[in-house]
């Protein structure tokens, strides 16, 4: 195999680039994707010590490999680990981790029917994890279109067996090579914390644009210095004390870099771009996307009354579906950092940070991203500035924080190094025959992947400047409403059968007007953007049309434990004699982790049975495989804190790529339970709405994702507004 991926030995510098390889040749490996790459195989060995061993990864098909050293330079090397990864294999990304003093975002595999067979690998970079991501999921689907064709596959992956990871040697022998192994690896060089990895990108290419729901913002630019713009909401804020403004500029690097330098505290480097806060010291992390930050403020910014000021805030932050890097950074308070001697304890600007990658221009060599820092600003100073009536405001914390997307800028372009240490290098796909054919591996083969990697092992064995532009300005410049033909969805030879909205009666009433309380209500369509007839030609998207399904009923519960198949319980609408007698119901049981837990179940109704030929049909007769790359959901945020609405975005997520869904489809309904406790970044974001959810108003657009031709435009499933839920007002649900 051609492919141009190296190593050094552990005490020298080592270098990587990555590959992916296209295997052509035979009928049966055509179209077969490879990825590979370097990772760190994260476990605990039989005498309880953690240990980070740098493996070489290897996927083809819906097998895996795990070798100590690159294959491809060593043709006879056999692997240490090797597994097939199932339609119960489930990736979770944990976030950024400190492994032997350096930073490593870590990856969880585990089966959903059995949490207990599971295990960890580490990346270098957020990107490199996300990738990693998208090849396991294409490797699983691969895995269930198999399953779908032959019932002989099915009958081969039930009964393959667990691999024995225990080894025969003695425990001391054991113990005393990790001590060797350990000894030799800190005696490397710092650049072994930064290797990259090889995956495909754009295995399952999402929209580059901005959001698919339209926000209630207005962004006036009123200021640039030194290529940055500093924008103000002019729309007017309510929901703050202050005002909202903005900085936004285009940095040479990619998102990925931009990320990792906002996040690193190291005080030489923060020196260099920052001149607010350089000094920065991380006191505790909760989990991968989640820390504290204590810090003090340059004694210029501040008055000679109050020269010395330190702060403490906390950072929260989470990798979008397209790419997108979004900080949060909140005031906080911390038991291990009381109020220093001297120093004035101060609250910092609440603020966000949004990395998006542009599309790089032809003839340009580098990549580019756009950082757009939002703060919330409370000095009066603001509008004189603006106004030019006076300077002192360039002088204040808040100036000083708008500078830093500038800082960045400057820092970035001056020190191209700083790319290079982040960067991961990208080869174009190869034709190749690989190194082992996909039979061989069927051969061999015999355990699934996520005890190759289980964690108790033996330590031996081892765009443009306008990107930014209000969205519904591009709306208006080229929206054509198509409304798809919805009758084609279900079957015109069936009698409809009438839908009395008074026959169903939820847990969570329907609301009167937008000002109403504790309800919901379902609005139209045309606050989204989806998918137009000619998405595949030219990206465009149009204004949703009225949903598909109507909204009948929608239940607010409180459960002791997460409940799936809510819809067989007893006092659900759908066993209701009303519910029986409709034709199709599609259930969403979004499953909110808290102390309790929540279930908001929404119940969308057809008054016609669904034609099974139909895109709708499809999905609802269809296995989970299909369910799970289509089912599609649009998030926003109406009305409520700002920082709310950064967090929780306006992008359209693919839920089974960011949690676990499972699927019911019986009788005349499809249920799909949205485990949202799943994953740590969704866990984190649910956490923050919750806190300020009796003072949201939410709109939710569910709907297929379309990706042929014949299947354009889009068309939304259903909506949903959600007014100032009352967690306290959930009805209890008795299992």
């Amino acid at each position: 195999m051609d492919a141009s991926s190296s190593l050094s030995s552990p005490s020298g510098k080592p270098s990587f680039e990555r590959s992916t390889t296209i295997v052509g040749g035979g009928s049966e490996e055509k179209n077969s994707f490879e990825f590979f790459g370097w990772v760190y195989h994260l476990g605990t060995n039989s005498i309880g010590h953690d240990y980070r061993h740098l493996r070489f990864l290897f996927i083809r098909g819906k097998y895996v490999s795990m070798y100590k050293r690159d294959p491809h330079e060593n043709p006879g090397i056999k692997p240490i680990r090797r597994g097939v990864i199932g339609p119960t294999l489930m990736v979770e990304d944990l976030g950024r981790r400190k492994v032997n003093n350096g930073d490593l975002y870590v990856l969880r595999f585990y089966n959903r029917l059995d949490e207990a067979k599971k295990g960890e690998i580490a990346c270098a970079a957020a990107e490199e994890a996300q990738r990693w991501i998208d090849a396991f999921d294409h490797a699983k689907q691969k895995a269930e279109h198999e399953m779908t064709r032959a019932s002989s596959a099915r009958e081969k992956l039930s009964m393959e067996t667990e691999i024995n990871l225990e080894g025969h040697r003695p425990r001391v022998r054991r113990y005393a090579y990790g001590l060797r192994k350990l000894i030799r690896i800190g005696q490397g060089p710092e650049t072994l914390l930064r290797q990259s990895s090889m995956t495909a990108c754009g295995l399952d290419g999402f929209d580059a644009e901005s959001g698919d729901a339209f926000e209630a913002h207005q962004w006036k630019c009123i200021r640039t210095m030194d290529g940055i713009r500093i924008f103000e909401d002019v729309s007017g804020y309510k929901n703050g004390k202050g005002v909202l403004v903005k900085s936004v500029g285009n940095i040479d690097a990619s998102a990925d870099t931009v990320f990792e330098v906002l996040l690193n505290t190291d005080q030489q480097q923060r020196y260099e771009w920052d001149m607010l806060m350089g000094d920065l010291e991380l006191i505790d992390t909760y989990d991968g996307h989640y820390d504290v930050v204590y810090g003090t403020y340059d004694p210029k910014y501040l008055t000679r009354w109050q020269s010395k000021r330190d702060f403490i805030f906390s950072r929260q932050w989470f990798r979008g579906q397209d790419g997108t890097y979004t900080i949060l950074q909140f005031p906080a308070i911390h038991k291990k950092k009381p109020p220093r001697s001297g120093y004035r304890r101060t609250k910092i600007n609440p603020s966000t940070w949004e990395i998006r990658n542009l599309n790089t221009p032809i003839g340009s060599s580098g990549p580019r991203c756009l950082v757009t820092h939002t703060l919330e600003i409370y000095n009066a100073s603001w509008y004189k500035w603006k106004n030019s009536q006076c300077s002192k405001f360039e002088k204040s914390i808040p100036y000083a924080l708008l500078c830093q997307v500038a800082g960045l800028k400057e820092y970035i372009g001056a020190n191209p190094e700083v790319q290079k240490q982040y960067a991961t290098a990208l080869v174009h796909p190869k034709l190749s025959d690989g190194p082992m054919s996909t039979a061989e591996y069927e051969d061999i083969v015999q355990d699934e992947f996520y005890d190759a990697i289980a964690a108790n092992s033996s330590s031996e064995e081892e765009s443009d400047d306008n990107d930014d532009v209000d969205q519904e300005a591009r709306v208006k410049q080229k929206n054509i409403t198509e409304a798809p033909d919805s009758t084609v969805q279900f079957d015109l030879d069936a009698t409809p059968v009438p839908i009395d909205p008074s026959h169903f009666h939820g847990s969570l009433r329907l609301g009167n007007d937008d000002k109403d309380t504790n309800c919901w209500t379902s609005p139209s369509g045309s606050r989204f953007m989806i998918r137009g007839k000619n998405y595949l030609k030219d990206n465009s998207k149009v204004v949703g049309g009225d949903p598909l399904l109507k909204l009948i009923a929608v239940d607010w519960l409180k459960v002791d434990s997460s409940v799936d198949k809510i819809a067989l319980h007893s006092r659900s609408i759908v066993q209701s004699k009303a519910g029986k007698k409709l034709p199709f119901i599609l259930v969403i049981n979004l499953q909110v982790p808290a102390k309790p837990n929540y279930s908001l179940v929404l119940y969308y109704a057809a008054d016609r049975p669904v034609n099974k030929d139909s895109l709708l049909g499809k999905f609802a007769e269809g296995d989970d495989s299909f369910r799970e790359t289509r089912f599609k959901l649009i998030p926003s945020i109406v009305e409520g804190y700002w920082m709310v609405k950064r967090a929780v975005g306006t992008k359209a997520c693919l839920l089974a790529k960011a949690v676990t869904c499972k699927y019911c489809r019986q009788d005349n309904f499809l249920e799909i339970d949205v485990d949202i406790g799943s994953s740590s970044v969704a866990r984190s974001v649910i956490g923050l709405v919750l806190g300020y959810v009796t003072s949201l108003v939410v709109d939710l657009a569910i709907l297929i994702e379309a990706k042929e031709e014949e299947e354009l435009p889009e068309f939304i499933l259903g909506t949903v507004r959600l007014n100032r839920l009352k967690p306290d007002t959930a009805e209890k649900l008795e299992v």
